[in-house]
């Protein structure tokens, strides 16, 4: 079997067994999805969800969270991973977006990983989920399955190196939907430590 057929019968199974899920995160608009993103990074989508509705609510523009201090956005994230960076990260970030992209967020890669504390995962899901582009976050779950099951040769040691594998094989269509497939297959079946082979 070829790599291109295994990674066509493997998303086949997945998207029989899964609905064409989008995120387990809670947003409304691209730049609650843009916080929420930020904010899972080592994080559980769980407990971004009981952190963000206030958050949104004290800051529900690029406007507002620029004008707030990083103590006052710490005190709202102080439960998630790497509350300090990431409070100095959402700031800066805001204030970017008044200032470079009259408080929108952009929806190109380049501009997206230009904000401070966004790399190319936050980007490439923001893009796909707030904006329908063909563009495919690998995060640690889609890093993990996508070796285990082979669907990448063994020197893409990467997160980047296996987006690319990937998307080589991977129709335009399809892309955002294999991205969660595979993301929550690794996180609910797949998963690092004792993975559920035989329901698989």
């Amino acid at each position: 079997m070829t790599r291109k057929q295994r990674i066509e019968e493997v998303l086949k199974y997945l998207g029989n067994v899964m609905d064409d899920t989008e995120t387990e995160l809670d947003y409304t608009t691209p730049f609650e999805l843009l916080i929420a993103v930020m904010l899972s990074a080592q994080c559980t989508d769980k407990r971004v969800n009981i952190v963000t509705p206030p958050l949104f609510a004290a800051y529900p523009t690029a406007a507002a969270l620029a004008d707030a201090t990083v103590d006052e956005v710490f005190a709202y994230i102080k439960s998630v991973s790497y509350p300090n960076n990431k409070a100095k990260h959402l700031v800066a970030m805001a204030k970017m977006l008044v200032e470079k992209h009259a408080g929108e967020v952009p929806t190109m890669l380049e501009e997206l990983t230009a904000l401070p504390g966004v790399g190319r995962k936050t980007a490439n899901v923001v893009m796909a989920v707030a904006f329908g582009k063909a563009a495919l976050a690998v995060d640690t779950h889609v890093y993990r399955v996508s070796h285990r099951l082979n669907l990448v040769p063994k020197d893409a040691t990467t997160p980047y190196a296996v987006e690319k594998a990937l998307r080589k094989y991977i129709p335009d269509a399809t892309v955002a939907a294999s991205h969660y497939w595979l993301l929550l297959h690794g996180r609910y079946t797949c998963t690092a430590r004792n993975p559920k082979c035989d329901g698989c």
